[in-house]
């Protein structure tokens, strides 16, 4: 009987330490958003895993300052960043960390929650204030961040009333080169060259706009089901940076990016 007594006396404090780790874990990932940086970004009031800048992921916003080529400094830049000062300045948040935590510049790469239980990315969304910018490490809400900003487009809210972010059709891309975009179109012809898939979308590859998807992202297309030599006859929607290699290309890492808009 003692010995029982003195393995639930264990276990109950290994519950209690278990539970106060817990406890602390969670206060460690609260903080308050003291700062806006820019549609897209903001500075907590303290450090945060070693950091106090936070880049919320899963969404783009207009920015203040050319980036490459189109992207423009109109109104909309300031308007997405004093929309996000309006839902988060001030207010306390609880961050969700992608994988990695953070960024290149060291900005924590986080969904953030308010205390009251409101999600920023999506309620960002809704406003059309941002586009969903998703990457292959961070697709975590994808779907449901595509059909907020689908919804938000549908209703012309926000950067969607405004013809600079209208969605682009795949002919029509070459004064896009060097900008983030969405472009949609009926994919002519795919083709697997040397590893590396194409999905053409006119008749000529060497003028005409096409999506790229390298050997070793391809899993996972193939492993979300969306296998991209299957693609041929369908209308899609893909988003990403436009370069040029032969026509305008975007290069797509992940099957988030490209949505069948008609079958």
């Amino acid at each position: 009987m003692a010995r029982i007594q003195e393995t639930l006396l264990i276990v109950a404090m290994c519950l209690a330490s278990l539970h106060a780790t817990m406890r602390i874990s969670v206060a460690e990932n609260n903080a308050i958003v003291q700062e806006i940086i820019d549609g897209d970004t903001v500075r907590l009031a303290r450090a945060v895993r070693g950091a106090r800048d936070v880049r919320l992921i899963g969404v783009r916003a207009p920015k203040p300052s050319p980036d490459m080529i189109t992207e423009t400094s109109e109104p909309w830049a300031e308007i997405a960043r004093e929309t996000l000062g309006t839902l988060a300045l001030n207010r306390r948040f609880r961050l969700v960390f992608g994988d990695p935590i953070k960024d290149r510049y060291g900005r924590l790469l986080a969904h953030l929650h308010r205390d009251d239980g409101v999600w920023l990315q999506g309620e960002l969304l809704k406003l059309g204030a941002v586009r969903v910018f998703t990457t292959a490490e961070n697709t975590t809400h994808a779907a449901e961040m595509l059909a907020l900003e689908q919804e938000a487009r549908s209703n012309a809210r926000g950067l969607w009333a405004k013809p600079h972010y209208r969605v682009r059709e795949a002919d029509d891309v070459f004064g896009d080169l060097g900008s983030f975009q969405l472009v949609e179109g009926v994919v002519r012809a795919t083709a697997t060259v040397r590893g590396r898939t194409y999905l053409n979308f006119g008749p000529n590859w060497r003028t005409d706009f096409t999506i790229a998807i390298n050997k070793e992202d391809r899993p996972r297309f193939t492993n979300a089901s969306l296998d991209p030599i299957h693609l041929k006859g369908k209308k899609v929607r893909v988003r990403g940076w436009v370069i040029l290699r032969n026509g305008p290309m975007i290069e797509a890492t992940h099957p988030e990016q490209i949505e069948i808009i008609q079958e």
